[in-house]
């Protein structure tokens, strides 16, 4: 006898199979890193950042085949503090999509002639509330992530590979499919962090 349960093993195990078949890495892949420099003038902190080598061969693969990916960036000003603990002073978030589109990568629509290894992000400026006195010292941290997929996309994939429709008697499986499935997602997830000082002009 087929039990359900048995059937629905079968089906997430050919399911995950054939989603981790897109993902099997074929060369070892660069660290993702980011660098940034930031500058103040007056009271306005201008920051540049990159973010390298963040797109692997899986996540190539991925964006080729249509799935875009969303850049998170996530910036904080300090101010240092010698004695006492340093201060955050401003905050933003920027979100970015990279794509394939018409046999180029793209960023925020934006054409990479160099592709994807180079990412230059969105600037960010920030105006303090008064100008900095001159011994004043700040430092940028940065954070950068990108996405190609999340565990719910992982699911339309598998379930376009396996052309298979959840049957009623299914459900119970639903939660531990979704966790193998967010499970692979995390893995699939690329991130860095860098800090730099903000430097003033001469």
């Amino acid at each position: 006898m087929d039990w359900p349960l048995t059937r629905v093993g079968r089906r997430l195990g050919t399911a995950l199979v054939a989603v981790a078949g897109l993902y099997a890495p074929t060369v070892p892949a660069e660290e993702p890193r980011t660098t940034c420099t930031a500058t103040l003038s007056g009271r306005r902190v201008m920051v540049r950042s990159e973010a390298f080598d963040f797109v692997s061969p899986e996540l190539d693969r991925l964006v080729r085949l249509g799935m875009a990916g969303k850049l998170e960036v996530e910036l904080t000003l300090w101010r240092r503090n010698t004695v006492w603990f340093d201060a955050r002073v401003e905050m933003a978030r920027v979100t970015q999509v990279l794509a394939f589109s018409n046999g180029a990568y793209v960023l925020d629509g934006r054409p990479l002639p160099e592709g994807p290894s180079a990412l230059p992000l969105e600037r960010v400026a920030w105006s303090l509330e008064k100008r900095p006195e001159p011994g004043a010292r700040y430092q940028v941290r940065i954070n950068v992530r990108l996405h190609v997929v999340t565990a719910a996309s992982l699911g339309r994939v598998a379930a376009w590979l396996t052309q298979g429709k959840q049957a009623p008697d299914e459900e119970g499986a639903t939660l531990t499919g979704s966790v193998l499935l967010r499970s692979v997602a995390e893995d699939l997830v690329r991130g860095a962090d860098a800090r730099c000082d903000v430097t003033r002009p001469p």
